[in-house]
């Protein structure tokens, strides 16, 4: 975990396992003028919520859906918006569904973005914290595909990314869900 104190405005906590990805993340924004913390997992962000003499809670937050060991980004988003409700969260992930981006929407995130996302479409969504009646309707109906990978999703949701629970519940070998899994090509 690395901590730098910056101004309260522009503290920027970024909760991403990957380290390659966390770093580059983190040294764009700072380019920007953010002053950027990392952590790695809840255990990180709690220790750096209560740490004695820290500076002022982030005002932005960039959350990964999927942390390591199976664990959920939705826990930290939840547990953000409880220590600062005003704080500005993004949820990125490779595991875009809609069941998990209203999960993180009601949990307090303000924004939700697929991977590959950058710096700009970060910075964009922390502008667009306010819903907007602008965005685009679309006729076009959900091919098969989609439906069942947003319904994985939802169910690798609910029982917190464990893939054995995951199959047993949607009645799918526990290989044939890796292997759908592994053609999506997330992390």
């Amino acid at each position: 975990m690395q901590v730098d104190p910056g101004p309260p405005a522009r503290r920027l906590l970024i909760v991403e396992d990957d380290a390659a990805f966390a770093r580059t993340l983190g040294r764009s924004f700072e380019r920007r003028g953010y002053a950027v913390s990392l952590a790695t997992s809840l255990e990180e962000v709690d220790e750096l919520l209560r740490a004695p003499g820290s500076p002022d809670s982030p005002k932005y937050a960039v959350v990964d859906l999927k942390l390591g060991g199976e664990a959920s980004g939705l826990a930290c988003v939840q547990r953000l918006n409880a220590h600062a409700p005003d704080m500005l969260i993004v949820v990125l992930t490779g595991f875009a569904s809609i069941a998990t981006a209203v999960e993180a929407i009601k949990l307090g995130a303000c924004h939700y973005l697929a991977k590959p996302s950058n710096t700009d479409d970060i910075e964009a969504a922390f502008g667009r914290a306010e819903g907007t009646i602008d965005v685009e309707l679309t006729n076009r109906s959900t091919s098969i595909k989609t439906l069942e990978w947003e319904r994985i999703h939802e169910t690798l949701a609910e029982t917190g990314f464990n893939i054995s629970e995951t199959a047993r519940r949607l009645g799918m070998h526990r290989r044939t869900l890796a292997r759908k899994l592994g053609k999506q090509q997330v992390k």
